[in-house]
């Protein structure tokens, strides 16, 4: 004879819930915390021999917009670069135009190449991040072209 018995824990919303829609929070939050989470990698205390952090918020924006088109407008760039200017050390709008420029960049391969591959995209997104570093440095040290040699093997 089986007895059943009632649970007296009860199920937090949202959880196991498989089939149903996540919650918009998360859905549209999570990119933009996620961004701007990276954007304070150069704040980690991390010894190099050079001051060269990688642009992992610009790979994480690459990345989401990657992988869920739709999801950041065109316009997060803006902000996104903004936040990322006030954490990186780099002059105060080079963050913002290079954040908008890539965004503006990734919305048009987006309307010419609809179908694009695996390698198309992430070579698109290392040139991509190649430019910015190059660019970051020119802004940084403008006029001195000695900063590009540390990009450099």
């Amino acid at each position: 004879m089986a007895i059943a018995v009632r649970s007296k824990v009860k199920k937090r919303r949202g959880v196991g819930r498989i089939g149903y829609a996540p919650s918009p929070l998360m859905v549209y939050g999570l990119p933009w915390a996620s961004i701007m989470l990276a954007s304070l990698t150069p704040m980690l205390p991390i010894i190099t021999s050079a001051p060269l952090v990688p642009p992992l918020a610009l790979m994480m924006l690459i990345a989401w917009r990657q992988l869920r088109p739709g999801l950041l407008p065109v316009w997060a760039g803006l902000p996104l670069g903004l936040w990322d200017d006030l954490f990186s050390g780099q002059p105060l709008g080079s963050g913002i135009l290079l954040f908008s420029l890539t965004m503006i960049a990734l919305e048009a391969v987006e309307r010419q190449l609809p179908w694009r591959g695996f390698l198309q995209e992430w070579l698109f997104a290392s040139l991509i991040v190649v430019v910015y570093l190059v660019l970051g440095a020119v802004f940084a040290n403008p006029g001195d072209f000695g900063a590009l040699t540390i990009l450099g093997p």
